[in-house]
């Protein structure tokens, strides 16, 4: 398995927002995207998804309310639930599909 810098792969991506798959670890999908500081619709997943932060910051909305979501720290999204990116969001976003 090769060496993954997340942030360098994330940088060459031409459009934020659009995630790349980067590997499969057992039923775990792995995913890098560039956050660009622009909200980002709602939506749901029949999967869970960990939303880990690399670099920068992660504004989630679920319902009413804000989830701040910094480097370092990983959110673990239930399937069926609706969440959004709020404006602000930036940095290196690591995505975990199971």
């Amino acid at each position: 398995m090769p060496l993954l810098d997340f942030a360098a792969i994330a940088g060459q991506l031409p459009d934020s927002w659009k995630s790349t798959r980067l590997g499969q670890v057992g039923p775990a999908r792995i995913k890098v995207l560039r956050m660009d500081e622009q909200a980002y619709e709602e939506e749901t997943h029949d999967y869970n998804e960990g939303l880990l932060v690399v670099s920068g910051l992660l504004r989630l909305s679920i319902g009413n309310e804000e989830i701040r979501v910094e480097a370092g720290q990983m959110y673990l999204m239930e399937a069926g639930i609706a969440h959004a990116v709020l404006a602000g969001s930036h940095g290196t976003l690591v995505i975990i599909d199971v």
